[in-house]
C-alpha cells in the first residue's frame, strides 16, 4: 500500500471568475447537467437569470457537485466555463497529473468521505474544509502517468462508444421524421400510378405532389390512405406500482427488475435497460400485483417528469410513475419509441396536476395522432432495427467498461496492480 496524503497536497479550489455574458449553454455547469453516478457532463437547459459574474473552471479542472454528495457527480473538465456557486471546482497543482487526482476522485470512498462531512438532511451539502482532508495515494508523477494511461484508455473507448450510439440515434430519428412528420416516405408504384406519374416511384412523397388529405380530427392534412387513431393502438399501456417498502422481502438486489423514474434520470445516455437500484421478490409482486413487462416494452415515465423513455432489454417491472407500452405485433419497439418521442408535447399537453404534472393511463390511451400504413412501418423497422442492435451493442459495452474501471481503479490506487 502506498503512502496517503491529504487531497489538500494535489489540489486547491479555484477562485477564478468569469462573468455570464461570456459564458454559454454549452459550457455553463450546474448540480442539474452534472450526471448521477460519476456519468460525466450534460448540456444544460438553461443560464442564470442573474447578471454578474460566477465561478469559472479551466481545461484539467475536476468539478464536483457539493450537493447531495451520494449522487456521485463529478467532471474532468476538457473546456472551460463557468459554473453554478454549488459545484466546486478543483485546481490540480502542476506537480501532478490532473487526471491521475480526478480518479483518485472518482472512487466510491471519495463521495462517502464527502458524506461524512457533510451537513443537513433533505439536501446535505459536502464541508469545503474537510473534503481537502480525503486521503489519495502518493505515488511519482511517472507512476501516476502510467495509471492514468491505463484507466483513460477504458474511458476514451466507453466516450467513442458513447459518440457511435449518439450517432445511430440521430440517424434513425432523422428517418423517423423525414418519414413519419414530413411524410416525404418512398412513394410506392401504385402511389405514383395514382398520380400518372409512374417516374415518381421512390421518391419523397409529399415533396412530389403526393396526395394529401385533410383529417377532420387531428386539424391537419395527412397522407392519403393514412389514419387517425389513439394512442393505444401501439400497444398495450400498463402502469405498475409499488409493494410496501415497510413489509420486509418484498425488495432485494436480485430479484426481478423494479424500474423508477430516477433509474431512468440516470440512463439518459441510453435507450437500453436491464434493471434499476431495487429488484422485487415473488412476494413483492404478488403484493402490488406487479405486472411483468417483456423484452422489448418502451417504458415512459407518466410523472415527475412525464417523458423519460427507455426501452426494457429483459423482462422488468416498474413503480407507479410509468405508463408502459407493450408492443402487440402491429407496431415494432423501434417505431412506438420514436412515435411516443416525437408526440411528448402532445402527451405533456395532455396532462393534469398542479405541482407536479401526471398523464393517466386512460388519457394516454385517448391522445389521437396519425398512423401509417404498416406496409410502411414494416420498412422503417427493417432500416431501423439493425441500427438499434449496434446501439445495444455498444450501451452492453459500455456497462462492462465501466464495471472494468471501476474494479482497476482502486487496485491500481493502493498498488495492489501495478502498470508494467
Amino acid at each position: 500500500m502506498n503512502k496517503l496524503v491529504s487531497l489538500s497536497n494535489f489540489v486547491s479550489y479555484s477562485t477564478e471568475r468569469v462573468n455570464k455574458s461570456d459564458v454559454l449553454l454549452e459550457n455553463y455547469v450546474t448540480t442539474e447537467n452534472l450526471l448521477p453516478d460519476k456519468s460525466g457532463l450534460d448540456q444544460s437547459k438553461k443560464l442564470p437569470a442573474q447578471e454578474g459574474n460566477m465561478n469559472k473552471y479551466l481545461r484539467g479542472n475536476i468539478l464536483v457537485s457539493n450537493i447531495r454528495p451520494y449522487l456521485k457527480k463529478i467532471w474532468y473538465a476538457d473546456k472551460e466555463g463557468g459554473c453554478s456557486s454549488d459545484v466546486l471546482v478543483f485546481n490540480v497543482k502542476d506537480t501532478h497529473n490532473s487526471k491521475f487526482v480526478y480518479y483518485a476522485m472518482l472512487s466510491d470512498g471519495f463521495f462517502e468521505h464527502m458524506m461524512r462531512g457533510s451537513k443537513g438532511t433533505k439536501m446535505p451539502r459536502g464541508d469545503k474544509r474537510q473534503i481537502l482532508e480525503f486521503k489519495v495515494p502518493e505515488y511519482d508523477l511517472p507512476v501516476q502517468n502510467k495509471i492514468t494511461a491505463v484507466l483513460s484508455a477504458v474511458d476514451t473507448k466507453i466516450k467513442i462508444n458513447k459518440t457511435i450510439s449518439s450517432q445511430l440515434e440521430d440517424i434513425t430519428k432523422q428517418l423517423y421524421h423525414y418519414w413519419f412528420v414530413q411524410f416525404d416516405f418512398p412513394m410506392s408504384a401504385s402511389q405514383a400510378a395514382a398520380l400518372g406519374k409512374p417516374h415518381l416511384t421512390g421518391k419523397p412523397y409529399r415533396a412530389s405532389g403526393g396526395k394529401m388529405v385533410y383529417n377532420e380530427i387531428l386539424k391537419r392534412d395527412i397522407p392519403e390512405g393514412w389514419t387517425d387513431d389513439s394512442l393505444e393502438k401501439l400497444g398495450k399501456i400498463i402502469g405498475g406500482s409499488t409493494p410496501s417498502t415497510k413489509v420486509e422481502g418484498h425488495f432485494n438486489a436480485v430479484g426481478t427488475p423494479w424500474i423508477s423514474p430516477k433509474d431512468l434520470s440516470d440512463n439518459l445516455d441510453n435507450r437500453f435497460i436491464t434493471r434499476g437500484a431495487l429488484g422485487v421478490t415473488e412476494k413483492g409482486i404478488k403484493a402490488a400485483s406487479l405486472k411483468l413487462l417483456p423484452a422489448g416494452t418502451v417504458l415512459m415515465s407518466s410523472r415527475a417528469p412525464i417523458g423519460y423513455l427507455a426501452v426494457a432489454k429483459n423482462p422488468v417491472t416498474t413503480n407507479q410513475g410509468f405508463k408502459s407500452v407493450v408492443p402487440n405485433g402491429k407496431f415494432s419497439t423501434d417505431y412506438i419509441y420514436f412515435t411516443l418521442k416525437h408526440f411528448m408535447m402532445l402527451i405533456h399537453a395532455n396532462a393534469s396536476g398542479t405541482t407536479f404534472k401526471e398523464i393517466s393511463g386512460g388519457t394516454l390511451k385517448a391522445v389521437k395522432i396519425h398512423f401509417p400504413p404498416a406496409d410502411l412501418v414494416k420498412e422503417f423497422t427493417k432500416f431501423s432495427s439493425s441500427l438499434s442492435s449496434q446501439r445495444s451493442v455498444l450501451e452492453q459495452q459500455n456497462q462492462e467498461l465501466t464495471q472494468l474501471r471501476d474494479w482497476l481503479l482502486p487496485m491500481l490506487m493502493n498498488g495492489q496492480v501495478t502498470v508494467a
